[in-house]
């Protein structure tokens, strides 16, 4: 299955200080959801939202708004000036 693309990508922070992932497609999400430490009732309602758009029930875009209120609420959320970037 080809991805699931959303667009802008969300931006979280990474275990490493100083570096955060951008996401950008529905694969990536649930991958970086699956890996949080924190899983709030907002990371339950994101992870659902991937399960849904991987069957065709709710797009991209939808996971993207999931996914960047669990990223607030997961305090993944990153800070203004962080170093690098990177996309996945």
């Amino acid at each position: 299955m080809a991805p699931l693309w959303f667009n802008p990508p969300v931006y979280v922070k990474t275990k490493r200080p100083g570096i955060r992932n951008g996401v950008s497609h529905v694969e990536g999400a649930a991958e970086e959801l699956m890996g949080w430490d924190t899983k709030g009732p907002k990371w339950t309602t994101a992870v659902q939202s991937c399960v849904d758009a991987f069957e065709g029930r709710a797009s991209p875009q939808e996971v993207r708004e999931a996914f960047e209120a669990a990223a607030k609420e997961a305090n993944v959320w990153p800070a203004a000036g962080l170093l690098d970037t990177r996309l996945s």
